[in-house]
């Protein structure tokens, strides 16, 4: 009896185990052929005009409706699940849903490259239980297999703000540059790392200002003359900056190099920087005990250190606004998407 109630469990086991197996090389067949879908619509013309993606997320209510706390049966669309929806709109309060999570990588131009469609080449829809940004950093994974380079990845804090081992660092595992707002906890100063501080996905020189570690992004409808100042007090942040030498590893480790031995400042631990002219912001105490971001020429930084918020420009820099500005093309995808002229997408749109 022991022994077949024994062979019954391992039984069941197999089983689920089975199952589990077929639900995700079913996910993964989907995902192909979602991805070679949409890679269809894109003119052959445009396939290789930029290699930059602005991603973003949004609710999709299912057409179903939960059921009560005290039912027993499963809601009609068991796949989805419970979420938050954020609503930006004047006056619009966040609320939950039962549904999924839409997200779009919309193609932008290169920094510096010609205008290009704003069409989306990758697409993926999972329910809220799962994490949003790793679903997207699988899907930006896979552009590899239809021979579509991995560039500037342009996306909100709800995706900085995660678990930078499901998003960012993957994505840096594959090339690509990050470029994203910072959510407000990741902001300012966030510890030290061989003497030279943490801050805004930065080092910088232990003699940094402290009012210039605390730099906020420009307001909205910021003057001209609000935009240069706040510009020219990150320029002088940028100073002691630690600059890096050269890109990532293939272990994800970087050089980077004291500000004063790159000329942007004067330090007396620096003495070939003291021949600077005085246009150049002076160390006036350097530590008694220099650490070694200053005591060395250059330091070799891991992967770990500002591993959620480090990205491809001094944040919150004129350069990361300008280059950061072109994320907004997801959101008219998505605009477009839910217009009744072009896609009129909403509640009970599809079903299963």
């Amino acid at each position: 009896m022991a022994a077949a109630s024994a062979a019954h469990e391992r039984a069941k086991h197999l089983e689920v185990a089975r199952c589990a197996v077929d639900a995700e090389q079913r996910r993964e067949l989907l995902a192909t052929v979602t991805d070679a879908l949409t890679e269809q619509s894109i003119p052959d013309t445009y396939k290789g005009a930029s290699s930059s993606l602005a991603v973003d997320w949004t609710d999709h209510e299912s057409w179903s409706r939960p059921r009560a706390k005290d039912d027993a049966q499963p809601a009609a669309d068991p796949d989805a699940s419970w979420g938050h929806a954020k609503r930006n709109a004047p006056g619009a309060k966040d609320a939950l849903f039962y549904g999924y999570y839409a997200q779009v990588a919309t193609m932008v131009k290169d920094e510096g490259g010609p205008p290009v469609p704003e069409l989306i080449r990758r697409i993926a829809f999972a329910a809220p239980c799962e994490d949003p940004a790793a679903v997207m950093a699988s899907a930006l994974a896979r552009t590899s297999i239809c021979a579509v380079s991995l560039g500037d990845v342009l996306a909100d804090c709800g995706y900085s703000h995660r678990d930078p081992k499901t998003f960012a660092a993957p994505l840096r595992s594959r090339g690509a540059h990050l470029v994203f707002d910072l959510h407000p906890n990741d902001r300012g100063p966030r510890g030290t790392f061989e003497g030279a501080i943490l801050a805004n996905g930065q080092l910088y020189c232990p003699a940094t200002p402290i009012a210039l570690l605390g730099l906020s992004p420009l307001s909205r409808g910021a003057s001209d003359a609000e935009a240069q100042a706040h510009d020219a007090r990150c320029a002088e942040a940028d100073r002691y900056r630690l600059g890096a030498l050269r890109a990532d590893d293939e272990d994800g480790y970087h050089r980077v190099r004291c500000p004063a031995a790159a000329g942007k400042l004067r330090c007396a631990l620096k003495p070939a920087s003291m021949a600077l002219t005085s246009e150049h912001p002076s160390v006036l105490r350097p530590p008694d005990q220099a650490p070694r971001c200053c005591s060395q020429q250059t330091i070799t930084v891991p992967p770990q250190v500002n591993e959620s918020t480090r990205q491809k420009h001094p944040y919150p820099s004129a350069a990361h606004r300008l280059s950061y500005a072109r994320r907004t093309a997801a959101e008219r995808a998505y605009a477009s998407l839910a217009d009744p002229s072009t896609g009129g997408i909403r509640r009970g749109w599809s079903r299963l």
